[in-house]
C-alpha cells in the first residue's frame, strides 16, 4: 500500500524563486534563507519520494475571481508552469500522478469533502518555489507531484479546523492506494506577512515560532485558531498557514500512531517583506 512518510512545511515566497532563476543564492542578503535548506536537500534526496502531495494556493493564474474553488486537486498527467505576469519560471514541467490523485477524489469526496477537479492547471510559484528549495534545480523534478491548490485568498477561505479535518481525510485515502509507493505531504505558504494597508510589511516571530512549536506538540488545539487571529497576529496573508495544519493532519499521531520526529527546523526574518519558515516531521 501507498504510505505517508514525512511531511514538508515551507514558505513559497515569489522573491525566493527570483533569487534561485536569478543567481542570487550566495549574496549576502540571500546566502542565510538558503543555508536553512541544505538539510532538506541532503534529507530528500535520501528519501527519494515516489509522489508528493503539495498544498499550496494559486495566486491568481489558474484561478481568477471569475472561478474560485475551495479545495482544488490537481488529477493531470502534467502542469505547465504558470506565466505570472513576468514569464514562466525557467524550472521544469511538473508531472503528476493521475491514478493516485483519482483515487483520493474518490475516498475523500466520499468522505464528505467537496473537491474541485482539474484535469488542465498551470501551477505557479506557491507550487515551484517549495519544489526548488527543496530540489535545487534539476533537469527535472525527481518524482510526481499531485497539486492541491486551497483558497486563501478571497473570504470566506476554510477553516484550521476545516483543513486539520481534510488531511485526515488524505491520509486514509492514500493509506488505501494498492501500490507500494513513498508519499510526502507538503504544506506550503507563510509565515506572517502583510502586502497591503496600514499594516504592510508585519512580521511577527514570536508568533510564528509559536505557531511552529504548536504545529509539532498540539495540532488539534491550533486548529482550533479563529480567521481573525491569523490576521491579526501574523498579517493579512498569514492566513496561508492554514493550508500547513492539512499536512499536518496527515500524520500517523492524528490516527493514533507515534509522534513525529522533527528532522530539521528552521525560520528567518526576513525574505523579501515575509518570514520564512521551514519544518520537516518524519512518521515513526
Amino acid at each position: 500500500m501507498a504510505r505517508i512518510t514525512a511531511s514538508v512545511y515551507t514558505s513559497h515566497v515569489p522573491a525566493i524563486g527570483a533569487a534561485i532563476d536569478m543567481g542570487k543564492t550566495t549574496e549576502d542578503y540571500w546566502k542565510p534563507v538558503f543555508a536553512g535548506y541544505d538539510f532538506s536537500k541532503a534529507w530528500i534526496k535520501a528519501q527519494k519520494p515516489d509522489v508528493i502531495f503539495l498544498v499550496y494556493n494559486d495566486h491568481a493564474t489558474a484561478f481568477s475571481l471569475e472561478l474560485i474553488p475551495t479545495f482544488a486537486l490537481g488529477t493531470a498527467a502534467q502542469f505547465t508552469p504558470a506565466d505570472e505576469g513576468y514569464g514562466p519560471r525557467p524550472v521544469p514541467m511538473v508531472h503528476g500522478h493521475p491514478e493516485l490523485a483519482s483515487h483520493i477524489a474518490q475516498s475523500v469526496i466520499q468522505d464528505d469533502f467537496d473537491l474541485t477537479l482539474v484535469n488542465k492547471m498551470d501551477v505557479d510559484h506557491g507550487l515551484t518555489v517549495p519544489l526548488s528549495l527543496m530540489f535545487g534545480q534539476p533537469e527535472a523534478w525527481p518524482c510526481k507531484v499531485i497539486p492541491f491548490a486551497v483558497n486563501v485568498v478571497q473570504y470566506p477561505v476554510p477553516s484550521g479546523r476545516r483543513c486539520f479535518m481534510l488531511g485526515q481525510a488524505i491520509r486514509k485515502a492514500i493509506e488505501s492506494f494498492d501500490e507500494d509507493l513513498n508519499v510526502q505531504i507538503w504544506g506550503t505558504g507563510g509565515m506572517s506577512h502583510q502586502l497591503q494597508g496600514a499594516r504592510a510589511g508585519l512580521i511577527n516571530a514570536a508568533w510564528d515560532n509559536r505557531f511552529l512549536d504548536r504545529l509539532i506538540d498540539d495540532p488539534a488545539t491550533l486548529s482550533q485558531v479563529t480567521h481573525i487571529e491569523y490576521v491579526r497576529e501574523a498579517g493579512s496573508e498569514g492566513i496561508e498557514l492554514v493550508m500547513w495544519l492539512i499536512a499536518r493532519g496527515a500524520m500517523a499521531d492524528i490516527a493514533g500512531g507515534a509522534k513525529p520526529t522533527v528532522r530539521h527546523r528552521f525560520f528567518h526574518v526576513p525574505a523579501s517583506n515575509t518570514a520564512v519558515g521551514h519544518l520537516i516531521l518524519e512518521n515513526n
